[in-house]
């Protein structure tokens, strides 16, 4: 069968690495796609990002199966052209995004239906803003309400940070968010305490089937310090979900929602991804929704996912989920984001990228933004590669990850020395 995968970023190249696995795959198309899966014969880039014209394409091309990756195409509406139109798309329609695509939506909802999440209030005024923001006191975290590829936080430390992040968002709107309803909203909510994880599953509507356990890493340096990023690495599974941990994630964060969605008339498929802040007691409260598997957490999960994937989405589509079960890789697989020279800020692209390796059976280089120019790859954006491995352990899979990260060479490289240190530290 022809499957298509929609986006082109890291995310996607594993999507697509996994998809091409299976006996009942004829042909991964990507769309976009980058100079990864440019590169490769088990894929073809498909220049479309235009939803009509990519359900047209889908159509003409009798893809069996689609799969969305990036939160875009999804706010635009993309599941819902598929399935008017009788193509098999794994996501969630743009109704359902929402919880994604608008923090204050996603708020709203957490506060409607129980759902443990940190204490907010939502602003379109800049005055009434900066108000809370001194009411409320440092450290607070503000958002830009839309999508903002993933940089639209600041966790302020600060009064000044904070007010300086609400005029940013709200007064200059630099980011050039807008909300559903036009023009500039941020949602503003306490600081928690705690440790971070990415608790990802899977949805059909009504069953939930949870993947492997993962944590990711934020800030761009080591030791977790310099600016939010969309993510330096990840690491899976990721100790600090223990079983209590997962236990509670289910009950009170992941099943409410999509029962809470199912009670709303919008019905969850799709991926849905919790990002969760565990606090000492193992308490996890919802920081965020993602309507899509987590990038860098996709490429260390799908290295360690042993079950047919296109299996595994077929009948999440037809609604089956509750007739499939997982097997993952006991080891452990540990990814590092490559990152180009500037980035969060300002990523210089155009770089050629030398020492790429072959794919190896415990290691890949997923491709993030590079694109194919006259047969060299080139730096394409800020997150250029997601070096990923699989070993016996966290430190043998860092080692391993690290040899071959050495090897690859682009002006400016950025990237941790130390993802994983919180699973080293937890595995003593």
């Amino acid at each position: 069968m022809k499957i298509l995968v929609i986006g082109g970023g890291g995310r996607e190249h594993a999507l697509a690495w996994k998809l091409s696995q299976s006996p009942k795959t004829s042909k991964v198309y990507v769309a976009p796609g980058n100079g990864g899966t440019a590169l490769s014969p088990k894929y073809e880039n498909v220049p479309i990002s235009d939803v009509t014209a990519l359900r047209e394409w889908a159509q003409a091309q009798k893809i069996a199966l689609t799969v969305v990756g990036p939160e875009a195409p999804l706010a635009a509406g993309v599941v819902d052209e598929f399935r008017t139109h009788g193509l098999r798309i794994f996501g969630p329609t743009q109704a359902a995004a929402q919880l994604e695509s608008s923090k204050a939506f996603s708020k709203a909802f957490m506060k409607r239906h129980g759902i443990p999440t940190a204490e907010y209030e939502t602003f379109t005024d800049p005055q009434a803003a900066h108000a809370y923001v001194d009411r409320l006191g440092a450290p607070i975290v503000i958002k830009a309400d839309g999508l903002a590829a993933g940089k639209g936080v600041v966790v302020a430390m600060t009064l000044q940070e904070a007010h300086d992040a609400v005029d940013f968002m709200l007064v200059d709107n630099k980011y050039g968010v807008a909300h559903n309803e036009g023009g500039a909203r941020v949602v503003i909510e306490q600081f928690l305490q705690g440790e971070e994880a990415s608790f990802i599953v899977l949805c059909d509507g009504k069953n939930v089937l949870a993947l492997a356990t993962s944590q990711d890493h934020k800030r761009l340096k080591d030791g977790d310090q310099g600016p939010n990023t969309g993510g330096m690495g990840a690491y899976s599974p990721a100790p600090v979900v223990t079983a209590d941990v997962h236990a509670r994630a289910m009950r009170e964060v992941i099943l409410p929602t999509i029962r809470g969605m199912e009670k709303d008339g919008i019905p969850y498929t799709g991926f849905l991804y919790a990002g969760l802040m565990i606090d000492a007691t193992g308490h996890p409260k919802t920081l965020e929704f993602n309507c899509r598997m987590g990038d860098p957490e996709t490429q260390p999960i799908l290295m360690r996912l042993k079950s047919d994937l296109v299996e595994v989405l077929g009948a999440a589509v037809d609604g089956k989920l509750d007739q499939v079960e997982l097997q993952w890789d006991r080891r452990t697989a540990l990814g590092v984001v490559m990152a180009a020279q500037g980035y969060p800020e300002n990523p210089r692209k155009g770089d050629a990228i030398t020492g790429l390796p072959q794919d190896a059976d415990d290691a890949m280089v997923f491709h993030a933004g590079t694109q194919l120019v006259d047969g060299v790859v080139r730096t394409s954006g800020g997150r250029v590669l997601c070096v990923t491995a699989l070993a016996d352990s966290v430190k043998q899979a860092q080692q391993r990850v690290y040899d071959v990260a050495r090897g690859i060479h682009f002006d400016g490289a950025q990237y941790r020395h130390d993802i994983g240190h919180r699973a080293v530290k937890a595995n003593g």
